[in-house]
């Protein structure tokens, strides 16, 4: 390495950073919307360790879908090739094509294919009806908003065009769809199989298709097995 005295001329520098995200100094909404737009960043890092943490093949299916939407996305931008809308403000963008909106595209996919999941395929099991529906659709609006938010804010800190947020959403949530219904016909019925692979049981990778609501699922299983090994704790110290 060169020491820096030995420098005859000065190198350009890059940013390598995934979370570069520019706005108008001393704007606070727009400060507020770069946080906002960095989502899809949380949303994969939330993703890998869910899948270290619970080793569930639906969980794996999901982000397999985010990675080949993502996919979509670059093949889609390099054929339409529609350069951003103010690329001399943002000269560090690494990207230099903006058609369809990645941030909204990942972001509607997201929104799309969690909302189908809640309503599809995680079926009611207790008596809390009101309940249940109440958090989802508290949830489902959440998702719904956040995914706005963040193509609101490709547009409101010049990166995007409304048109090329717009079509980034409707593509995302295509993918959700076409995604989904994969998932669904193809992928879950193979699920057993997989997860009795020798590999899949080395990792101990699970499959959880078959259970309605895995969330009440594991909260009756942990609590019934904490109140069993209390009783055998307290019989123990008699």
């Amino acid at each position: 390495m060169a020491a820096v005295g030995e420098c005859s001329r000065p190198v350009p520098w890059k940013s390598a950073s995934l979370t570069h995200v520019e706005y108008p100094a001393g704007d606070f909404p727009g400060h507020l919307l770069a946080y906002v737009s960095l989502s899809p960043i949380f949303i994969i890092v939330s993703f890998v360790t869910l899948i270290v943490f619970k080793r569930e093949l639906h969980t794996i299916s999901f982000l397999g879908g985010l990675l080949v939407n993502e996919g979509v996305n670059w093949l889609i931008k390099n054929i339409i090739q529609e350069p951003r809308p103010y690329a001399e403000i943002h000269t560090s963008e690494h990207t230099k094509y903006a058609m369809p909106s990645g941030h909204s595209q990942f972001m509607w996919f997201f929104s799309v294919y969690s909302f189908l999941f809640l309503y599809l395929r995680m079926h009611q099991t207790n008596n809390a009806r009101f309940l249940d529906l109440l958090w989802r659709h508290v949830l489902s609006l959440g998702l719904l908003t956040v995914a706005f938010l963040v193509s609101y804010s490709r547009v409101y800190l010049l990166y995007h065009t409304w048109s090329q947020v717009v079509y980034g959403g409707v593509v995302g949530s295509i993918m959700a769809v076409v995604w989904f219904i994969f998932t669904q016909e193809i992928l879950t019925p193979l699920f057993p199989r997989i997860a009795a692979w020798p590999l899949s049981e080395f990792f101990l990778i699970r499959d959880t298709s078959l259970i309605p609501n895995i969330l009440w699922f594991e909260y009756t299983v942990t609590r019934a097995e904490a109140r069993n090994r209390q009783r055998k704790l307290g019989t123990k110290l008699q």
